[in-house]
């Protein structure tokens, strides 16, 4: 039952993966990844290791203590990426180890089936009318989409009208039974965020996302009274302190803590409850591969708050290798009628395809985010 080994695989398209070992032979994955910063959270993870191996591997709880308390600075993306990715693989050998799924070690199931929603158009997003409707036809009750491109502190309401257009031709492609995400992304400062928010509303949004950066989150109370359309933030927000911040000041109906940044899947069952208790829904973030999702299903199949997954199939980052690629049975995440039903298989409910993993390892990946300028030259928000 103990800790024995520990393996990282950098795999495209953006991935880094976390395979576990027992000295009793079982195996769990774990998805520890800042995108863009692979290669700093693998030599966090190796630096780590030090602390585990030889670790019963069934004293999360202690070991996630252990992690964050034994080192003098924590949080920030890089500590807890690297500490989710290993909670993840240890949740996913005490399933295995029980036979169960681990949903089932978090107090059981809440739902039969979680809903899920399809990215659309792009980082700069174009031709989204015809992106919604496709998804649509596959079957998806909602999708998302960036808001705008680049935007200046103050920009040309010319941006705002092609935001808002783009919107309402999706809204006209995909008819008012479809939700229909609203990514900013942080691009937008607290003067435009207030425009757009505004301009949106006659569209119904299921959400608007990261109206603002999260280090300027305070606005999102005042924001919150511009217009009747939901507000989401969290995904670059770590552990139940950062989000007691968030929930405390008001200002978001939907956190989306991301299961492989914020800690883990026991700290974000621990964050979605705390939400609960500020009558705050869920929609964990997940445009990352296979292990991450499993994980953030696992989660809300066992969370009452939790109300929309999302899923990287298809995503606009996925060049050379998808969602699907690196599982042996990739019917896990069939999506039907927009939602994937529970599955009993144990631990995170996945089979690796390992030789998979390692063919695609020996490639490796070298993503980074674009760096994006405002037309006079000076640096702007991704």
């Amino acid at each position: 039952m103990k800790i024995q080994k520990f393996e990282l695989f950098k795999v495209p398209p953006r991935w880094l993966f976390l395979k576990i070992t027992t000295d009793d032979g079982i195996v769990g994955w774990g998805e520890p990844i800042v995108e863009g910063r692979a290669d700093t959270v693998a030599a966090c993870v190796t630096e780590m290791s030090e602390y585990l191996i030889g670790q019963p591997s069934n004293n999360i709880e202690d070991l996630w203590q252990l992690l964050y308390r034994g080192g003098f600075y924590r949080g920030g993306p890089v500590l807890t990426s690297a500490i989710s990715g290993i909670e993840q693989a240890l949740w996913d050998i005490k399933g295995k180890r029980y036979g169960v799924p681990v949903y089932e070690l978090l107090g059981g199931p809440v739902r039969d089936t979680m809903r899920v929603y399809a990215w659309i158009g792009g980082d700069k997003p174009n031709d989204c009318a015809a992106s919604a409707k496709k998804q649509v036809e596959a079957g998806y009750t909602a999708i998302k989409m960036n808001g705008t491109a680049d935007l200046a502190w103050i920009d040309s309401f010319v941006k705002v009208q092609e935001s808002v257009a783009r919107l309402a031709a999706v809204r006209e492609a995909v008819g008012w039974d479809v939700g229909i995400g609203i990514d900013l992304h942080g691009r937008a400062h607290k003067a435009m965020a207030k425009v757009l928010l505004k301009e949106y509303e006659p569209f119904k949004p299921m959400f608007v996302e990261e109206p603002v950066l999260p280090e300027n989150n305070e606005a999102l109370l005042e924001l919150s009274r511009v217009a009747a359309i939901p507000i989401a933030t969290g995904e670059r927000q770590f552990t139940r302190w950062g989000f007691k911040q968030l929930l405390t000041q008001g200002g978001a109906d939907i956190i989306q803590p991301d299961i492989s940044h914020c800690g883990g899947i026991w700290e974000l069952r621990k964050i979605a409850a705390m939400a609960e208790a500020f009558d705050v829904a869920v929609a964990p973030h997940c445009p990352l591969g296979p292990i991450c999702l499993a994980a953030s299903l696992q989660l809300d199949f066992c969370t009452p708050n939790a109300f929309i997954q999302e899923q990287s199939l298809g995503i606009h980052y996925n060049q050379g290798s998808d969602l699907l690629d690196y599982l042996v049975d990739p019917s896990v995440f069939h999506y039907q009628n927009g939602s994937v039903q529970r599955s009993a298989r144990p631990g995170l409910g996945i089979e690796i395809d390992e030789a998979k993993v390692r063919e695609m390892a020996a490639i490796g990946h070298e993503w980074r985010n674009p760096v994006w300028r405002n037309a006079d030259g000076s640096v702007t928000e991704w």
